[in-house]
């Protein structure tokens, strides 16, 4: 179901949202928390949306859309409320301002936020570069940017270190977590030597192939070398060691890796690309300061750019 109120505002989006969740019965469901998505355009408005939806189904929770204020109307709010089928185990509202009244789009939102559950902001295309100073990000524990979909993706990485603070996160790094689950468990395998050099190939202009090869650099403190490859994202990573190499391949389009070691038979190893409903799920799932994302953004990043 989809409700459309026109020249409205936020008290009686609020108002409408109670009586529809007293209409429904599985809209009534409980809600987690509050994910505020701030989208560019419609375009990407509607493919955040999609996948919200889609995680709502492991995190139920309200989402609220603003999108960019549109000077060129008269002064007002525009407003959706999709329950139901449009929504997921969510209910959505997108907010659409006009004439300036999205000038201050924490006003906007505060009249809708769940009580006493979190915050969590999410750019699904440019985000801006100090997330926690925006109006939104500052009301927010956990804040989401997509770096992937912006034209410069590791120039935006860089630019996100710059303005980092406690809470932020990147959904490439969630698309990294069987990579580093991976490499961390054969290197635990005896004879657990230091290694001695890594390498890291893949899609150029790629985050998640800087971001793996950036814990690589601060996790083992060696030297670490991105190589492009032509890949759609991460190809191959090789950790030198004086017994032999530990590598691991994962061949284009392919979901399954090739992880090979000294002295043992090579193993094939389950390694899909995880799409955005995925990290975005897991993002989802742990909600207080990601302390290892933000050692990898703002030193190994650094150090990676330096070597």
């Amino acid at each position: 179901m989809i409700v459309t109120l026109r020249s409205t505002n936020s008290a009686e989006v609020g108002s409408r949202l109670v009586s529809l969740r007293d209409e429904g019965g599985a809209v009534a469901l409980g809600r987690v928390l509050t994910l505020v998505i701030l989208p560019d355009d419609e375009a990407s408005s509607e493919r955040a949306i999609r996948t919200a939806n889609g995680a709502s189904h492991e995190h139920p929770m309200r989402v609220i859309v603003v999108l960019p204020d549109d000077p060129e109307k008269p002064a007002g709010l525009d407003a959706e409320i999709r329950v139901g089928g449009h929504a997921g185990a969510s209910e959505v509202v997108v907010l659409r301002p006009r004439g300036g009244a999205g000038t201050a789009p924490d006003t906007l939102v505060m009249p809708l936020l769940l009580p006493d559950a979190p915050i969590v902001a999410w750019w699904p295309s440019a985000p801006p570069a100090t997330p926690s100073a925006d109006p939104i990000g500052a009301m927010a524990q956990r804040r989401i940017t997509e770096s992937v979909r912006c034209e410069a993706p590791v120039r935006t990485l860089h630019s996100l270190a710059d303005g980092y603070a406690p809470g932020d996160t990147d959904l490439a790094w969630g698309g990294l977590t069987l990579w580093r689950a991976l490499l961390a468990a054969a290197l635990d395998e005896p004879p657990a030597e230091p290694v001695l050099a890594a390498r890291v190939a893949g899609a150029p202009e790629h985050p998640s192939v800087d971001l793996l090869a950036a814990w690589l650099r601060v996790s083992l403190d060696c030297p670490v070398t991105v190589v492009d490859q032509g890949h759609d994202a991460i190809e191959s990573v090789v950790l030198e060691q004086a017994s032999g190499p530990i590598s691991i391949i994962r061949p284009e389009g392919s979901t399954v890796a090739v992880l090979s070691r000294p002295g043992r038979p090579d193993q094939h190893v389950n390694l899909p690309q995880r799409n955005t409903e995925n990290t975005l799920i897991e993002e989802l799932r742990r909600l207080d300061p990601d302390l290892t994302y933000g050692r990898v953004l703002t030193k190994g990043l650094r150090e990676l750019a330096q070597a």
